[in-house]
């Protein structure tokens, strides 16, 4: 069985409450919820983190090394911010989905840029919590293709 890594970065502890017209009414343990019941209707499982310290996100990749075989990540600010991840991201050679709630692109000029990304084989953004579903079927997709 397949196993990802869901990592949810700085303030997402907060959906649900924090700026509903931008990221929703959907708290992170609806979140967390919908993307088991999508992985198991995948025939995968998916181990969900979440933490505001890119530290502990840089440790949470490392660690995701022999244990998962993808990694779907929602870095929130650290998206536009922290090389650490994206050299983190890129040492363990993980397949990696990056997803967002918003469409990043059409927000602030800062959050238009992502470190992420390049070392990611594919984003997903402005679908609210659909875009964490759709990265994980895209995810799952890449990992079982020839």
């Amino acid at each position: 069985m397949l196993s990802i890594l869901v990592l949810h970065g700085p303030n997402l502890n907060l959906l649900g409450q924090r700026e509903p017209g931008i990221y929703g009414k959907a708290t992170l343990d609806d979140i967390n919820q919908l993307l088991t019941q999508e992985a198991a209707s995948l025939g995968a499982e998916v181990v969900a983190r979440q933490s505001n310290h890119e530290g502990v996100l840089v440790d949470a990749i490392h660690s995701a090394l022999d244990h998962h075989h993808g990694l779907l990540i929602n870095a929130g600010a650290y998206t536009h911010t922290s090389v650490a991840i994206r050299d983190a991201i890129s040492a363990v050679k993980i397949p990696t989905v990056e997803v967002h709630l918003s469409n990043i692109y059409t927000r602030e000029p800062f959050r238009h840029h992502s470190y992420i990304a390049p070392v990611a084989i594919g984003q997903i953004s402005g679908f609210g919590a659909d875009s964490y579903c759709l990265g994980l079927k895209a995810l799952v997709n890449y990992l079982r293709s020839p």
